[in-house]
């Protein structure tokens, strides 16, 4: 199915979604009214940004989606209540689903996936697919903050580039195709950009910025951070239930992946463009 296609029938389904979120979000009205703070991700795929939704979306006060690309449904002139229902239902489906995404299980027991006790804080975890969207429509940050009039905070997930792009390069495809290397790392590079384009357009207090190797070696530390970043407290049940299923460690994908030293050493140069990426190296 080539990229055109694709991109129609997501257009037809999206459409059809209308009436049936419209409806949705005027009967669940009330459900709504305590939502103060719309969370966001932007960055890279493969960062590690679907276990930190995920954890998140087991908060009692939070719902996380996983993918629903809210800004597609900004652009399609959604409102807020429609918008807040599809998240909604895009949780429950993919709690429902066990929470997995490819080798990764990411299930927290005895916590709130999927649910809530009192919905205080909803977003969507499309890291770099906001991104593009950002990037690419002018405007559309404005029409996110008019139609969410709410509190909207960013969170970005930084890895390793050499781990980030490795897996990028193994995983990732673009128009239907797997990336070799040296696109993965032009790839990777461009959203580089486009991260440091959307950071001069928010205020640095609405941002957490957050490496994943950090976040790997304390987790509890680091999604107590969080929860107050957004506004909410962090039981302590729920943060050991999270922290059990966290990876002991990151995943070195680096070593999985031909790396020549021209290539170990572009990125190393095109690394310093970012302060961000501020000490990382294909050693460490």
């Amino acid at each position: 199915m080539n990229w055109m296609l694709k991109q129609f029938i997501k257009a037809l389904g999206v459409a059809r979604l209308y009436s049936a979120s419209f409806y949705g979000g005027f009967k669940n009205r009330k459900l709504f009214e305590d939502i103060e703070t719309y969370c966001m991700f932007i960055g890279y795929p493969r960062s590690g940004h679907s276990l930190i939704g995920s954890l998140l979306d087991a908060h009692p006060n939070m719902i996380i989606a996983h993918e629903l690309d809210v800004l597609m449904y900004i652009r399609a002139g959604f409102s807020k209540r429609q918008i807040y229902h599809l998240l909604l239902e895009r949780s429950r489906v993919f709690a429902q689903g066990r929470r997995t995404r490819g080798n990764y299980f990411y299930d927290v027991p005895n916590q709130w996936q999927g649910r809530y006790k009192k919905l205080q804080i909803i977003g969507d975890k499309n890291g770099n697919g906001d991104i593009w969207r950002l990037n690419v429509v002018q405007g559309l940050l404005e029409r996110l903050r008019d139609t969410m009039n709410i509190n909207i905070k960013f969170i970005h997930v930084i890895r390793n580039p050499y781990d980030n792009i490795s897996t990028i390069c193994r995983k990732t495809k673009i128009h239907g195709r797997h990336l070799d290397l040296m696109d993965s790392i032009g790839f990777y590079f461009s959203l580089c950009e486009k991260v440091q384009d959307i950071k001069q357009q928010i205020k640095c207090t609405d941002l957490f910025e957050l490496r994943y190797e950090s976040f790997i070696e304390s987790p509890k530390k680091y999604l107590k951070e969080l929860c107050h970043f957004l506004g909410a407290d962090a039981p302590d049940d729920y943060l050991n239930d999270c922290a059990g299923i966290v990876f002991q460690s990151p995943h070195k994908s680096r070593y999985d992946t031909k790396w020549n030293q021209e290539l170990i050493d572009l990125v190393k140069n095109r690394m310093k463009k970012f302060p961000f990426l501020e000490g990382y190296s294909f050693e460490d």
